[in-house]
């Protein structure tokens, strides 16, 4: 579609007639991403509130629409990417940011382990070297003053901050590791997210790391203990790594039950759309 017929269709948007404002918000919808530069051109220069609020919703649309395709193709294709799964939830609240700064951090974070890395070290001393970076040197800590504000779950925010939730925090630590090829993965515990150093020849874990608690160690009694005060099983998914999309889709539950808690229906019945995208493709 040519530069002059999108902004004949915008110009539209103003019109007092509710069905030819419906049939242009469909057109502009269909059109996808491609339509929104001429959506926001159109705000900045209209003075109309009630335009301004349908250009809006009909960009919120746009995005929306592209994050659903997105997170369904990742979970298809692209799922041994982690942090192209949390991208892409990111992009549901900050649809506009620079993600070149997010891949940079990361980048920093784990090239400054890996001066300082020695291939013979043993598991604990490359624990203690990720946590003194991650943790003492770069900052990051759990957010326990606003543990249920959405912003711990997307990943931009949790890097400028430097404050995060469980999974979030977790997240970050074994995608660092994992680019420096130390097993390190995330384990979907109940009420709580950790991760596990997996020993590679046997598949099964050495010991945990509670993120939240800036890398402290966890023993398999630890687990087992914590297991039993909240009175469930030792369940194999409590106790080995979980997949890629068992972790994104915590991070949208989390994001669902934040979301609850400001009462923001909106978002939360949104998020759930995501989350429901992922249900059965495990």
């Amino acid at each position: 579609m040519k530069s002059n017929e999108f902004k004949a269709l915008v110009s539209l948007l103003d019109d007092p007639d509710n069905a030819i404002f419906h049939h242009v918000k469909q057109q502009l919808i269909s059109y996808g991403p491609e339509s929104i530069p001429y959506l926001e051109e159109y705000w900045e220069t209209s003075f109309d509130p009630l335009s301004q609020n349908r250009v809006e919703n009909i960009i919120h649309k746009i995005q929306f629409d592209q994050i659903q395709n997105e997170i369904q193709l990742w979970a298809l294709q692209n799922q041994e990417d982690l942090l192209e799964g949390l991208l892409i939830v990111n992009r549901y609240q900050y649809p506009n940011l620079d993600e070149n700064k997010i891949q940079l951090q990361i980048a920093e974070l784990r090239r400054n382990v890996w001066f300082e890395l020695i291939y013979e070290m043993r598991p604990i001393e490359k624990i203690k070297l990720l946590n003194n970076i991650i943790f003492r040197e770069f900052g990051l800590s759990g957010n326990t003053t606003n543990y249920h504000d959405p912003n711990n779950s997307y990943i931009s925010s949790v890097l400028e901050t430097k404050k995060g939730n469980p999974i979030s925090l977790a997240c970050i630590y074994s995608i660092v590791a994992q680019k420096l090829d130390i097993p390190i993965y995330g384990i979907n515990l109940p009420k709580h997210f950790i991760v596990a150093y997996m020993d590679e020849l046997n598949l099964q874990p050495l010991f945990y790391l509670n993120t939240f608690n800036k890398g402290q160690i966890m023993k398999h009694e630890d687990i087992y203990s914590f297991l039993q005060q909240l009175n469930l099983p030792k369940k194999e998914e409590y106790l080995l790594p979980c997949s890629n999309i068992e972790i994104i889709k915590r991070v949208l539950r989390n994001l669902m039950t934040a979301y609850d808690n400001l009462d923001n229906r909106n978002k939360k019945e949104e998020i759930n759309i995501l989350l429901k995208l992922l249900d059965g493709t495990n």
